[in-house]
């Protein structure tokens, strides 16, 4: 897992869904929002982080540079962290760094339970 940018403290253990899961790249597993520390295939338990800082694909549309401390949304369809809250989206935590609408990652501070948002 390469995209952890500060210490994660709250780690568990997950189930594999189906298709598996990659190191560092997010899913949604009923309202939790977690990182695989490691890859694993389906069925087979891997460790997750819920909580701490990490770089993740954002929202490059215009009006999607954040602030520090905006807060975040995760878009389950498009893979990808919006600061723009809308119906299906997911609170997940709070920008730790600022970022350009151009930028293709950004620094996310997690929460660790993605809550649906409500526009």
């Amino acid at each position: 897992m390469n995209n952890s940018i500060q210490h994660a403290h709250d780690t568990s253990t997950r189930t594999a869904p189906s298709g598996g899961v990659v190191s560092g790249v997010p899913i949604l597993i009923g309202s939790e929002f977690l990182i695989p520390i490691a890859s694993a295939d389906e069925g087979d338990l891997f460790g997750a982080s819920r909580t701490g800082t990490f770089d993740l694909t954002k929202n490059t549309d215009g009006g999607s540079a954040w602030a520090e401390g905006d807060r975040l949304f995760w878009d389950n369809t498009a893979k990808l962290v919006t600061k723009t809250s809308a119906s299906g989206l997911f609170a997940i935590g709070a920008a730790a760094a600022v970022n350009v609408d151009a930028d293709t990652e950004g620094h996310v501070r997690l929460d660790g339970v993605a809550v649906v948002a409500v526009p």
